[in-house]
């Protein structure tokens, strides 16, 4: 659904301000929940939080095949931000812990950007199969075909190991015992809980390498809410709806490749990752603007795909420099804070997509995008972390 999402929704009789509302939706939504299911995912099972945010992602692509309506729309986009804000910090946190518990967190950067690599190749096939299968069965095969996926993607959840946390409950009771506060280790879930969610929220605030981590890792993945707009950007350049997902796998591809060499970036210097956020700011807008019907449209994702790429490793190394610098026990809330001001990224642009929409067209409204991109790459060497190695596990 990825691929035609967008189209599906013009389809229906929705402009591009109107499709914004709703991607505005989807992050408001996300906003919302991102910070407390971090929480959450600290206190429970995150193998459960996982499993549970699938099946309710798939929830969402139904309620979209079923009544295909903005109101339709809205719902779905609402189940799946909340699918994703389970899923999203949960699974980096239980990843990390379960290295930690292996005394093996200097893997973390390869195998997380390996974990994308993989996520990539199933979004890049996904991408692929959209055409035949709009052609076979239209939207109705390609949404049945996404809930499947989604399922599937629950029963992979579930066959996860579930680490120890890096911190145990006990150690939350010496957190609270040093600030002279009652010990709610023993108390109701709730307390656990509201404890969790305020030690993720400190650190995150207070501790100032981590909080420049999640300021620098949550603007590189923000960045990547330009890809809900490559759809209609291959529309407007003239390409024919069954090519489109061929046009927007090439993004996906840069993804992959990106995600996949994160192991051998991981210790990177922070200048030249500068370097290359900026290279990738112009490789988008450029992409943007050399787009067209043909052999240009698909030198301009190709470029894209450059790009895109580029920050797609950024944001993997960045976030892997920010596991390795929380201390305290509430990762997934911390890995959640990040995902929160992400959000918060993502809103500024799709509201400044809706707004540019009035007087401008889709390949410039991206190709302006690309210069907050060149712009960000001045606070890469005062945000990103420096690399180290994060704690064993305690409990």
């Amino acid at each position: 659904m990825y691929a035609l999402y967008a189209l599906l929704f013009a389809d229906h009789g929705l402009d591009t301000a109107e499709i914004s509302s709703l991607l505005f939706i989807w992050s408001v939504t996300a906003f919302v929940f991102e910070v407390p299911s971090g929480a959450w995912a600290d206190t429970v099972s995150r193998r459960g939080l996982l499993v549970l945010g699938a099946l309710v992602t798939a929830s969402g692509f139904a309620v979209w095949t079923v009544f295909p309506s903005y109101a339709g729309f809205a719902l779905g986009f609402v189940l799946w931000g909340i699918g994703g804000s389970l899923q999203s910090g949960t699974f980096q946190a239980l990843l990390y812990d379960e290295l930690a518990a292996r005394s093996a967190t200097r893997e973390y950067p390869r195998i997380i950007g390996f974990a994308n690599s993989a996520a990539e190749t199933g979004a890049l096939l996904g991408i692929l199969a959209a055409a035949p299968l709009f052609a076979w069965g239209g939207y109705g095969l390609v949404g049945a075909s996404s809930v499947a996926v989604a399922l599937c993607a629950a029963l992979l959840a579930a066959s996860l190991p579930s680490a120890p946390k890096a911190a145990s409950v006990a150690a939350v009771a010496e957190i609270d015992d040093d600030e002279d506060e009652p010990d709610v280790a023993t108390d109701a879930p709730s307390s656990t809980y509201l404890t969790m969610l305020r030690s993720g929220v400190t650190e995150a605030l207070r501790h100032k390498t981590v909080r420049r981590g999640v300021l620098l890792s949550s603007l590189l993945f923000g960045f990547t809410a330009i890809d809900e707009y490559f759809g209609l950007l291959a529309e407007d350049n003239g390409a024919a709806t069954g090519f489109i997902p061929i046009l927007i796998g090439l993004t996906v591809a840069g993804s992959l490749v990106g995600s996949a060499l994160a192991g051998r970036t991981a210790s990177m210097k922070a200048s030249t990752m500068a370097r290359g956020v900026v290279v990738a700011g112009i490789a988008l807008a450029g992409g943007a603007l050399i787009g067209g019907p043909g052999i240009l449209g698909v030198i301009g994702f190709a470029a894209i795909g450059v790009g895109y790429g580029i920050i797609t490793n950024a944001t993997i190394v960045s976030e892997a420099r920010l596991q390795d610098a929380i201390e305290g026990p509430a990762r997934a809330t911390v890995t959640s804070a990040s995902s929160l001001m992400a959000e918060v990224v993502s809103l500024a642009i799709f509201a400044a997509v809706a707004l540019g929409s009035v007087w401008l067209s889709t390949p410039v409204l991206v190709a302006l995008l690309g210069i907050p991109v060149v712009l960000a790459a001045a606070l890469v060497p005062k945000w990103l972390p420096r690399q180290s190695h994060g704690p064993t596990v305690t409990g």
